[in-house]
């Protein structure tokens, strides 16, 4: 180091910023160098002090191990011992089982008998009241089922009772109303009206002896009429004749007469009914105690009065469309007594043309009194007007014998409407049989 103050040798030159540099990286790198050094013999210490630390932890470990497993070997052994004690005591406890099951064994197999037949009944029991309950229920819906029913007919027959109810209520109601009607026409004279039932119209149909071929003609009216005369009349018969009805100057049909006609040209049967008055019924139930309904064609005879028995007559001859002719009867004395009162004495002495005047004449009033009487009286009763035939049985008589009698009125017409009237009936029931029979 002397070398470099030495002036025998020339001076060197300054060192360069360079160097300098240089020189100051190089020391900072010795200096970095150190440090790292410094820091690495840090780390080395470190590693080592950690690798002891390691080593004995591994050590410690190793000494844990080995007396975990020394610790293990004894517990293994324990076990081991528990087990074999614990075969012993298995073998002991099924020697001990096998001894208890061969000492209970038929003990045991009786008990089992006994609870299988206890098992048994008690499942027999369990489907006999399985099948009692199903039977039970089975009686229960068929009875629910009954109750049902009869709760349905119940009401039903509660109903059918509150509808008979009301329907009986309803007749009684109309039964009143109809008395009430009834006893108002009779107070105001209007008679009520009867329909005979199908059992009444064939016992009356019996009774008269009534035939399909035949046509059947009833004179009704009010006692002393005439009526049996005028039968006669028709039949051709005079009143003393054999096979006559009976006549007098008092009533004497007292029951339904029945005669036929003796010509067999005429199939007719002649009815002579007993007069009104004779019999203890009111006029208006005169018609179907007669039973008058059954015969297909009345005669209405009356003598001096129109009355209301013949109006009862004609009403209910309306309602069964019976074909009715009114007939005044005697019209020769009732001429004669107009005649007298006329001033006509039979005893005096006058000319035939002068009687011939007084006949006419009270042939003529008679004739429009008894029309106008008739037809007053149908209005009175609100019935259509009809004709009224005014006959004699005398001159009747002559014109069923076909003579020719002077002192006729209505006896011609009479009887042709009256045959009439039969033939149009035969021909209607004629077609309606025939009619039947095509179908």
């Amino acid at each position: 180091m002397g070398n470099w103050f030495s002036s025998d040798e020339p001076e060197a030159p300054n060192p360069s910023l360079v160097e300098i540099e240089a020189r100051q990286a190089a020391e900072a790198a010795a200096a970095q160098a150190r440090k790292d050094a410094a820091d690495a013999r840090a780390q080395i210490a470190e590693l080592i002090k950690s690798n002891q630390e390691s080593q004995q932890k591994s050590m410690e470990a190793q000494q844990a191990a080995l007396q975990a497993a020394a610790a293990s070997q004894g517990q293994a052994h324990k076990e081991m011992m528990a087990m074999v004690q614990a075969g012993r005591a298995a073998n002991e406890a099924r020697l001990a089982a096998e001894a208890a099951a061969r000492t209970s064994s038929d003990e045991a197999k009786q008990r089992a008998a006994e609870a299988e037949e206890a098992r048994k009944r008690t499942a027999a029991v369990q489907e006999q009241a399985q099948r009692d309950a199903q039977a039970a229920q089975e009686q229960a819906r068929k009875l629910q089922e009954a109750a049902n029913e009869e709760k349905k007919k119940a009401i039903a027959a509660q109903e059918a009772a509150n509808a008979s109810k009301k329907v009986a209520e309803e007749e009684v109601r109309v039964a009143n109303a109809a008395k009430e009607e009834a006893e108002r026409k009779l107070k105001e004279g209007i008679q009520p009206v009867v329909t005979p039932t199908p059992e009444e119209v064939s016992a009356a149909k019996r009774k008269v002896q009534y035939r399909e071929d035949l046509f059947h003609f009833a004179v009704a009216g009010v006692a002393g009429g005439g009526k049996s005369s005028l039968i006669n009349a028709f039949r051709g018969l005079r009143n003393k004749d054999a096979g006559s009805a009976a006549t007098g100057v008092t009533e004497t049909t007292l029951a339904m007469a029945r005669y036929a006609s003796p010509n067999a040209e005429y199939p007719y049967a002649w009815y002579d009914i007993p007069g009104a008055g004779t019999l203890k019924i009111p006029d208006w139930q005169y018609f179907n105690a007669q039973g008058l309904y059954v015969f297909d064609c009345i005669i209405v005879l009356f003598d001096n009065r129109f009355t209301m028995t013949d109006i009862a007559i004609l009403t209910n001859c309306r309602r069964f469309k019976i074909p009715t002719y009114i007939v005044r009867s005697k019209a020769d004395q009732h001429v004669r007594n107009i005649m007298k009162d006329m001033g006509y004495d039979s005893d005096d002495d006058e000319s035939e043309d002068q009687k011939k005047k007084l006949y006419q004449a009270a042939r003529q009033q008679f004739i429009q009194q008894t029309r106008q009487s008739v037809k007053d009286n149908l209005d009175n009763a609100n019935m259509p007007d009809q004709r009224v035939y005014i006959v004699s049985n005398e001159p009747m008589l002559g014109v069923v014998k076909e003579k020719r009698p002077k002192k006729v009125i209505d006896e011609i017409e009479l009887l042709n409407d009256l045959i009439g009237e039969a033939q149009t009936r035969r021909a209607r029931r004629d077609t309606e049989k025939a009619t039947t029979k095509e179908k």
